[in-house]
């Protein structure tokens, strides 16, 4: 039985969508670029197969925006006690990647496998960019929310500003000021990727993403030991962009 609703998250609430079932359970985790209605492409075929759970980290998509301090590692484990899941498979789209990662780590008995498509890994080195970090200021300093998405489809977005990249962006960018002022970072992953030796997991990144990114997809595969996919013409947003490519390895055996 299909359900979703406001999950209680710890100081706030979260949107969720079970598509329920007795199938193996997956956990969609969408970038910070975007929301959970990035995966709607991928949905008819997943829920044919798995137990499908999504959600909207707080301020994106449906779900309210933060008025206290919150952890996107704490909210998932929140979600999974939501809908009593254990042990599920990950997959996770940028920031999600890094949330995917940060649950493996601190409790890699209920991660099944993982997807991690262009992943944001905390504790990665991300070379520093003043320039754009003094134009994202100035944006959020004047709430200019066409500004903001404008600036974000032009960095993350460059297979092309469509109607549906637009509205991902978008929706990220009513998120951001949100999660500049009350998300708390989760614990740093990277340096830690070695540890998980034991998780079935790909990697996949876009040829059109950013250098730092790609970077950050090729050590992340490196550290982990498994295979790295290469999407070409995709850009940061790959479930918009290659929707088969994704639904292509998750079920697929994995080898570390």
């Amino acid at each position: 039985m299909t359900w979703d609703g406001l999950v209680r998250v710890r100081g706030g609430d979260v949107w969720a969508a079970d598509s329920g079932g007795d199938r193996p359970p997956l956990v969609l985790l969408h970038p910070g670029v975007g929301d959970s209605r990035i995966w709607d492409g991928l949905l008819p075929e997943l829920t044919r197969r798995h137990r499908v759970i999504r959600y909207d980290v707080r301020g994106y998509g449906r779900s309210p925006r933060p008025t206290t301090a919150y952890s996107n590692l704490a909210d998932l484990y929140a979600v999974l006690d939501h809908f009593g899941l254990h042990r599920v498979h990950l997959v996770g789209c940028s920031m999600g990647g890094g949330t995917a990662l940060g649950l493996a780590l601190r409790q890699p008995e209920r991660a099944a496998s993982l997807v991690l498509v262009c992943p944001g890994v905390p504790g990665y080195p991300w070379p520093a960019e003043p320039e754009a970090d003094a134009e994202y200021d100035r944006l959020v300093a004047a709430d200019d929310l066409d500004g903001l998405t404008a600036f974000g489809l032009r960095e993350w977005a460059a297979a092309g500003s469509d109607p549906a990249a637009v509205a991902q962006l978008r929706s990220a960018a009513r998120a951001w000021p949100g999660e500049d002022l009350h998300q708390q970072p989760d614990p740093p992953v990277f340096g830690r990727l070695g540890e998980l030796t034991g998780i079935p997991a790909t990697v996949l990144i876009g040829d059109l993403d950013r250098r730092p990114a790609i970077d950050c997809a090729e050590q992340t595969a490196a550290r982990l030991r498994c295979e790295l996919l290469r999407l070409p013409g995709v850009d940061h947003l790959p479930p918009l962009r290659t929707p088969d490519a994704i639904l292509r390895v998750i079920d697929k055996p994995a080898t570390r």
